[in-house]
């Protein structure tokens, strides 16, 4: 059959791994904005100054600087913790919450967060590209009218993968700096950075940095 004919040349291949791709995206996507991006809860409130620092080798607070109860949920936070008023919870790590997924990114989640801008963004390439190679370019009325629906997705896959692009390689420097959106905004407002000797004192090196949050 025709079918089989294009399995044996491999043509089947590329669309499926397109679709596979496609997938993928979309299983991250709802892991992502459905798991626990590391809310703290009350019962942890003994172990919540020191167990998330040395798990991810984030150095003490320096001595100025008292661990502080959340003024919202009332719970003892963590270094690097934030309270999200749209997720009503404190999140460890706090990176930022993002209204693409619904969701806080935080210390569970922010690595898949990262690998699904990653798949994301092979997606839109892809897509950009299949796009592009069926418009053939005519100064016609009649070729606009019949290219414009493919015309418009080549336009709005450009902007969409411009905007993840952009955001991959924010959040891959904040990560090689081993700092986070929040902090990155927030400097001068954070208590246990403002009261540092150094500018950002969790920062290893940029290997420890990935391997750590990586790995």
């Amino acid at each position: 059959s025709a079918l089989g004919e294009q399995a044996g040349r491999g043509e089947l291949l590329r669309p499926l791994l397109f679709v596979l791709l496609v997938l993928c995206s979309v299983l991250l996507y709802f892991k992502v904005s459905l798991m626990d991006p590391g809310f703290v809860r009350p019962e942890e409130e003994e172990q919540a100054g020191e167990a998330a620092g040395q798990s991810l080798g984030i150095p003490q607070a320096p001595g100025a600087v008292k661990l502080r109860r959340c003024g919202y949920c009332l719970v003892k936070q963590p270094m690097r913790a934030r309270h999200c008023q749209l997720c009503q919870h404190c999140v460890r790590r706090y990176d930022h919450h993002c209204p693409w997924i619904e969701n806080c990114v935080g210390e569970r989640n922010h690595p898949l967060f990262i690998a699904y801008l990653g798949v994301q963004l092979v997606v839109l390439l892809w897509g950009g590209h299949v796009a592009w190679s069926g418009l053939d370019f005519q100064q016609s009325w009649e070729w606009l009218q019949h290219n414009i629906f493919l015309l418009l997705s080549f336009l709005l896959i450009v902007i969409f993968t411009t905007v993840v692009l952009l955001l991959l390689v924010c959040h891959l420097y904040l990560i090689s700096c081993n700092t986070t959106t929040w902090e990155f905004m927030s400097h001068h407002r954070i208590s246990y950075l403002r009261h540092s000797q150094l500018e950002n004192p969790f920062d290893q090196g940029i290997i420890l940095n990935l391997w750590r949050f990586f790995c």
